[in-house]
């Protein structure tokens, strides 16, 4: 048995690590969504409408994104048409705490693990306001095609993004880039 754990133990390192980081964050991130009621929505999400708002206002489009007021949801409206819902799920927290479990399982240097971790959840949301401010406008001149681009496309982008963030963070800075 020793011999197993001996020869396994980076890989049970790693998933130890990667586990006890995903958990923990996970159980944070819902202890504060636990603060909003059945109707409220949380502050990030709101945050992450108000900046997809204010872009696509910088491009001259006519775009309301209000709360419902009766829904846990923001309600998208462009061009007087009602065109999608933005929800919870749609803020990237949960894309977020994947990339930093799997970056802190991998960890290098304190310092550079703490810089790339915020330089990637900063990319990350960056990414992610454009990403729903193309998917809307996308949506609004090809609503035929609101499945392949919200089920496939976009998430393809999103999850592709922080695939390469973690193999450039696993070649670069992780204590396996040797």
């Amino acid at each position: 048995m020793k011999k197993y754990l001996a020869q396994f133990k980076p890989f049970l390192i790693f998933v130890s690590i990667f586990f006890l980081t995903y958990i923990v964050l996970t159980l944070v991130y819902k202890f504060y969504l636990n603060h909003y009621g059945a109707i409220d929505l949380d502050g990030i999400s709101l945050f992450v409408g108000k900046n997809v708002e204010f872009l696509l206002r910088l491009f001259d489009y006519n775009i309301i994104i209000q709360k419902s007021s009766q829904n846990p949801w923001l309600e998208i409206i462009l061009n007087n048409m009602f065109l999608a819902r933005l929800i919870e799920g749609c803020n990237a927290v949960s894309i977020m705490i994947l990339f930093v479990s799997f970056v802190a399982a991998f960890s290098g240097k304190l310092s550079k693990t703490l810089l790339f971790i915020l330089f990637g959840i900063v990319t990350i949301y960056i990414l992610n306001v454009l990403r729903i401010a193309l998917l809307i406008v996308l949506l609004f001149y090809f609503p035929e095609k609101t499945s392949l681009l919200h089920e496939i496309v976009f998430p393809l982008i999103i999850y592709g993004y922080v695939f390469l963030l973690w193999i450039f963070w696993i070649n670069r800075f992780s204590k396996y880039a040797k």
